[in-house]
């Protein structure tokens, strides 16, 4: 969905496809204290008792035990932080007071180790025929990949010319007329407007079923399926959608929608199947809890009786706070008061679904819920799902093609810019294809390689038609896997580790240390090993420094919050990134996350690089290094520790970005770390090395910057949920546990 995103995935929407309008791509001076006085995390009970000399696993449980093992390993690395954040997230009044202990347990996650924050979506040169702004930029939800209204010429949009339609969207967003005047500008300045877009893609749909998947592949197509309730449109405005108005109680606990009436479910071949009826979203719903795609501890907390109904606690759905009280009124009950429910809205767990359909496909419901049965097949194929959105899938080929034609019984047909919409699949062997395609008019937009930015030169294109495409609230990370039990992929046994049985254990106890993770991560240039696939001009653009940008949200009045027991006021407009700063700043931490002078003086979080310190990485690592001499294990240049980090050996860029970590972390710590570049030799076996694996114990890696994560709604638990653990968080597998 947003959710969970591939690096590479994410990069070919940005390096094969159009990277126009801030939609999702993938993958100093710390101005801070270097003090490296902080608690080791390596201090653990155990009834491990060893020989002399000889070096014991302290978590070293059988496969029956994966979950207690990771119980205790999470609260030994991520238990502050859980402690911390918990109680934020208690607070549902005073959002000011929400918003500065989040970003205060933020700041305990950083400081963790587990994981470095590296780049956003977009910040590379890019050439487009599509007009910037016309699909949504909201930094939440599904709505940035609905393509319906964009812009689309049959000429590249020169960069001088888009810069004059960002400053036109700038003056005229909230009112309602920047798509008529975008097109009547572009029109009276010589480009003709054409109702077809061509972009590439790197990856097919895993399922067809919007309500079973967590993955942004699966919800980037399907979103042009299915409409919600409401939809931000290109001015980031929430629009009405299928519900034509809505009211809240004023206790906030109730939110009760009107839909309109006449607009229609169809098949893939635009024909008739129902209307669109309000237990269309009950069904949804309940088929969402069901699934357990892995999105449903969204509504968990949220929706009256969503966690209980997922544990087993309610059995009967209609207890569950979602209800169809006639056919066109829809009822939300709340658990308690959610200020950001309705920007939840605009992403796909409150998708409709139409119950009679998905039961004609072996859909059943409840306890008797099996997408394995025999005669299951509700979306296993773009011919199993209804549709009630802008497009129907007319053509599905694996690794090739894939076209969204115009639903012709959409309620909002007339309104739509694009008629069709074609999917071009590119396997990112080749480094200027995406470019030669663009330029060639197969595709109407790529980002731009190293290699495509001194093609489009040696073409005498790039000053007229490049530019910089915009960043947006995705965040690609770096993880340590705290927890690595697997030494090869789950699903087909390669990727495997060449370490012997004496490697991985002293790994895995290596990695167990807070200091010896934190030299890590503050050993990598990531400047450098961005620029691998930016190039060296663009390599600070899309760096980012903290999870959740220091400009998702600020406080709306004066906050007063405890930092390590001092009370501390933060003035109204105080961003959150500061926030971040100000904990980083008493715990003594040598980390630059936030900027306050960056954007004209609106301050920043990204576009530096804040985390780069071989200085403070090399007195971690020589902490580390006598804390772990404790436990009996020696770590030197002599005998150092190896870390396997797969990599996509096919793509030239991602094989140089790879060897630009390796050369960082082993130049900064004296060779006590050997990194192992792990030969992925296709793509898939990079996403399953750690991407698709389904737990922690999958993931097939010590070092692994594949993916990332994007918000689900306007509020920092869209990001710090996701390290959560039980199986609520989604991304804690990528560290190894749960």
């Amino acid at each position: 969905m947003k959710k969970l995103l591939a690096l590479l995935l994410v990069l070919a929407l940005a390096l094969s496809m159009v990277a126009c309008s801030g939609n999702k791509t993938p993958s100093t001076d710390t101005g801070s204290d270097t003090s490296t006085d902080t608690t080791t995390d390596t201090d653990t009970d155990t009834d491990s008792e060893a020989a002399p000399g000889e070096l014991v696993d302290p978590y070293a449980y059988s496969e029956d035990d994966y979950d207690i093992q990771s119980e205790e390993i999470y609260d030994l690395v991520l238990g502050e932080f859980e402690t911390i954040y918990n109680e934020a997230k208690a607070e549902v009044v005073d959002m000011g007071k929400r918003f500065a202990e989040m970003a205060i347990a933020e700041a305990k996650l950083l400081e963790s180790g587990t994981f470095l924050p590296v780049s956003a979506q977009g910040g590379n040169y890019a050439i487009s025929r599509v007009a910037p702004y016309t699909a949504s930029t909201t930094l939440w939800g599904n709505d940035s990949d609905r393509f319906h209204n964009q812009v689309v010429t049959t000429e590249p949009i020169t960069a001088a010319d888009r810069d004059t339609l960002k400053a036109m969207w700038a003056e005229l967003k909230g009112t309602g007329t920047w798509e008529a005047e975008c097109e009547k500008w572009l029109t009276e300045n010589g480009y003709t407007l054409k109702d077809t877009y061509a972009m590439g893609y790197a990856s097919d749909p895993k399922t067809w079923d919007i309500l079973a998947t967590s993955q942004a592949p699966d919800a980037e197509a399907l979103v042009n399926t299915f409409d919600g309730l409401v939809e931000y449109d290109s001015e980031n405005v929430m629009q009405p959608a299928l519900a034509e108005s809505w009211e809240e109680s004023e206790d906030g606990l109730t939110y009760t929608f009107h839909l309109r009436q006449g607009a229609k479910w169809v098949d893939s071949q635009g024909r008739e199947i129902a209307e669109v009826k309000a237990d269309d979203f009950v069904a949804g719903m309940q088929h969402m809890l069901d699934a357990m795609g892995g999105l449903e501890y969204l509504v968990q907390g949220v929706i009256v009786n969503a966690s209980e109904y997922i544990t087993g606690d309610v059995t009967d759905f209609s207890e569950v706070g979602v209800k169809a009280l006639d056919d066109y009124t829809v009822e939300y009950t709340l658990a308690q008061p959610t200020p950001y429910f309705m920007t939840m809205l605009s992403y796909s767990v409150f998708a409709p679904m139409n119950r009679s359909y998905y039961e004609s496909k072996g859909g059943k419901f409840g306890a008797d819920f099996d997408n394995t049965a025999a005669d299951y097949t509700y979306g296993k194929t773009s011919d199993d799902i209804a549709y009630c959105g802008p497009y129907v899938v007319s053509n599905a080929t694996a690794n090739n093609t894939i076209v969204f034609s115009a639903n012709p019984l959409y309620w909002n047909a007339e309104n739509i810019n694009l008629k069709s919409i074609t999917w071009l699949y590119n396997d990112q062997e080749d480094a200027l294809k995406a470019y030669n395609d663009t330029m060639s008019g197969v595709l109407d937009g790529a980002g731009l390689t190293a290699s495509a930015v001194e093609a489009a030169k040696a073409d005498g294109v790039f000053e007229e038609l490049a530019y910089v495409s915009l960043t947006d609230a995705t965040c690609f990370n770096l993880f340590m896997n705290v927890n690595r039990i697997a030494t090869s992929n789950f699903n087909d046994q390669s990727c495997a580790t060449q370490k012997t049985e004496e490697d991985i254990l002293r790994s895995r106890i290596a990695m167990y240390n807070q200091n010896f993770r934190l030299a890590l991560m503050l050993s990598l240039d990531r400047a450098a090993y961005n620029a691998q696939t930016t190039g060296e001009e663009l390599k600070l653009t899309s760096l980012v420094n903290t999870f959740t940008p220091g400009t998702f949200v600020f406080l709306e009045n004066e906050t007063t919050v405890d930092i390590n027991g001092t009370p501390t006021t933060f003035p109204a407009g105080t961003f959150y990134g500061a926030i971040v700063q100000a904990q980083l700043d008493a715990d003594g931490f040598p980390v630059k996350v936030w900027d306050p002078e960056a954007d004209g003086g609106i301050g920043s979080s990204a576009a530096f690089d804040g985390w780069y310190n071989p200085e403070a990485a090399a007195s971690y690592m020589e902490t580390a290094i006598a804390e772990l001499a404790e436990q009996g294990l020696e770590v030197s240049a002599e005998n150092p520790i190896y870390l396997d980090l797969p990599y996509f050996s096919g793509s030239e860029a991602f094989g140089n970005r790879a060897n630009a970590l390796k050369q960082s972390v082993e130049s900064v710590l004296g060779g006590a770390v050997i990194i192992n570049l792990v030969d992925c030799v296709s793509s898939d076996a990079w996403y399953y090395a750690g991407f698709y694996a389904n737990n922690g114990a999958e993931g097939n890696y010590d070092i692994y910057d594949v993916s990332g994560w994007s918000p689900d709604y306007g509020d920092p638990q869209s990001y710090l949920d996701t390290m959560l653990p039980d199986y609520v968080g989604y991304m804690t597998k990528q560290i190894g546990v749960f």
